[in-house]
């Protein structure tokens, strides 16, 4: 890796989210002269342009693509897609480089990252347990909220960082190399950005670019047909996984649905079993057969990352059990902005489903959860911008009702569920049509499922936060 010399030059970040706000400070304490530039002027962007200015670094908000602007490097932040004219004017004249790869130029130590349509943050909070449970030092970061950026300054005390990382984030990487590169799942996703499957596919695949054969790809066998049948081949060692094909290095028993077993030679047996895990579904039983791949990718005692993955309690807003009233589960999958997420959430339901779902489209198609409705809906209530599109897809297949409001969503819901189903918020959507993020979508909703079951039994005091 070649150290990005910054100092005394003349750098623009572009966009003011987390990523950005953590590069504008890792570029200043690396002695650049900083400008972050945003197209957008809310009170949330102002506030923290203030803290930006206080540290010397400068802030333009509202700004429009002007072509005299000349820096020596551009940063880009991965909430802005590479076509915005803003990013094509710079781009003319001055190297445009994502987050991740600044980060990754400053990093001290190596990198385990690992992306896909679903499970990102599980599987990057989940590996840095079992890391840890192994007895390295590491610290989780990147998409799931902590940047990369403002991780990387501790990477000098760590064995690995371990990164989520984003298609955004692979698309203007040069340097960035993986010690193991996860590739969890794929499903069509932000089609609001790419024109084609096959090009989310090619930025997915960008996270092996710079691999060698000192490094590692553990990639699902499903992943790895997607990759051949478009010709991305992947060329480094290789290890994948599967719920559903026995013939990957590790694979989940379809008997049991519990078992997960290994054919490598040196673990060759019965690894895990998902029941004594936290978590549920064959969707994380990949998620742990990742984990358990990269740890025996970089030599780690599998009875030590067993432990960690065995203590390892999912976040909120992930299938998160909030609360059960009149014999009825409130569970909030706030983080499922895709179909496939959606899919996976009604799949692990036993009973009957009265959805939540709505918020602003990215360009998906909603039908492919038709069959899956059929079976498990009693009906759904959709909310925000794609409601219209949603009712089209699904309308003559399952009952459909409007919300708009999360607190009107709800109750609606409660009013149609009976005692053994499940109110499932599990959106398909972006939420900021309604929400500030994922987060404040399904804290809202937790918030009204605890009102409402506190106001149906006072008394009883209400327990949240489980995870089904």
């Amino acid at each position: 890796m070649q150290m990005l010399e910054v100092r005394d030059k003349d750098v623009a970040v572009l966009g003011l989210g987390r990523s950005g706000w953590a590069a504008a400070h890792l570029l200043r304490e690396r002695g650049a002269r900083v400008v972050v530039l945003d197209e957008n002027d809310g009170l949330e962007l102002r506030r923290r342009a203030d803290s930006l200015r206080l540290r010397g670094i400068a802030v333009e908000l509202g700004v429009q693509p002007e072509s005299e602007r000349e820096f020596d490097l551009a940063v880009l932040s991965p909430g802005i897609a590479p076509e915005r004219p803003v990013v094509r004017v710079l781009g003319r004249r001055t190297p445009v480089l994502s987050e991740v790869e600044l980060a990754y130029r400053h990093c001290a130590c190596p990198v385990v990252a690992i992306t896909g349509t679903n499970g990102k943050t599980t599987t990057t909070e989940l590996m840095a347990q079992a890391l840890t449970a192994a007895g390295q030092r590491t610290v989780a970061c990147g998409n799931i909220g902590y940047p990369f950026s403002e991780a990387v300054e501790l990477s000098r005390d760590l064995d690995y960082l371990v990164v989520e990382v984003s298609s955004f984030q692979l698309e203007r990487i040069e340097q960035f190399r993986p010690r193991v590169a996860v590739w969890l799942n794929i499903r069509p996703d932000h089609m609001d950005r790419y024109r084609r499957f096959q090009d989310y596919v090619a930025a997915k695949a960008r996270i092996f670019l710079n691999q060698t054969l000192n490094d590692t790809a553990v990639i699902s066998a499903e992943v790895m047909q997607t990759l051949q049948e478009f010709g991305f081949p992947v060329r480094i060692p290789t290890l994948t996984f599967s719920a559903y094909n026995h013939e990957a290095d590790l694979w989940l028993d379809w008997a049991d649905g519990d078992s997960i077993w290994c054919r490598l030679p040196d673990y060759r047996g019965v690894l895990l079993r998902l029941s004594e895990t936290q978590l549920r579904g064959a969707h994380n039983a990949e998620n742990i057969m990742a984990v358990l791949a990269a740890g025996i990718a970089l030599n780690l005692p599998v009875h030590l990352l067993r432990e960690g993955i065995m203590a390892y309690r999912p976040q909120p807003h992930r299938c998160e059990l909030v609360a059960v009233v009149d014999g009825v589960r409130y569970v909030n999958d706030s983080k499922a902005t895709n179909v496939d997420a959606v899919l996976r959430a009604l799949e692990a339901e036993s009973g009957p489903v009265v959805l939540i779902a709505g918020g602003r489209d990215k360009g998906l198609d909603f039908a492919p959860l038709t069959p899956v409705l059929e079976r498990k809906a009693r009906g759904v209530i959709l909310i925000g911008e794609a409601r219209e599109k949603m009712r089209a897809a699904w309308g003559r297949s399952v009952e459909c009702r409007e919300a708009q409001t999360m607190e009107e969503a709800v109750y609606q819901a409660r009013a149609w569920a009976r005692a053994g189903d499940t109110v499932l918020l599990s959106p398909a959507c972006a939420s900021f049509d309604m929400f500030r993020d994922y987060q404040h979508r399904g804290e809202e909703f937790r918030r009204v499922v605890l009102t409402m079951a506190a106001e149906n039994n006072p008394n009883q005091p209400t327990q949240g936060g489980e995870r089904s």
